[in-house]
């Protein structure tokens, strides 16, 4: 199993993205936990995830998560913004899911 950690400001954000998320790994047969946090929290769950996706609206994080990751080997990318205000949980989850290959 792959664990997926979204970031947002608040964790709340994220919240509708991660059922949408659930429910295409669920369809497409994909065994994976995906979760969201905030940014105040996200360091405390580095070393139980394999992929780390920011929120549009945190992506000046992602240098300073980046080398807060550095030598764990966990992808950290930011989430597009369309599908993020789309809530296309399909193409969240396909873009996870490249990080990890």
């Amino acid at each position: 199993m792959k664990t997926i950690m979204l970031v947002c400001s608040a964790g709340m954000s994220t919240s509708l993205l991660v059922t949408k998320m659930e429910e295409a790994a669920k369809n497409a047969g994909e065994d994976v936990k995906i979760f969201a946090v905030s940014e105040a929290e996200a360091n405390r769950h580095f070393d139980e995830i394999d992929v780390l996706l920011l929120g549009p609206q945190v992506r000046f994080l992602k240098g300073k998560i980046e080398k807060a990751v550095a030598g764990k080997n966990i992808p950290v990318d930011v989430i597009d913004s369309i599908a993020y205000g789309t809530m296309n949980g399909q193409v969240v989850l396909t873009k996870a899911l490249s990080l990890l290959k």
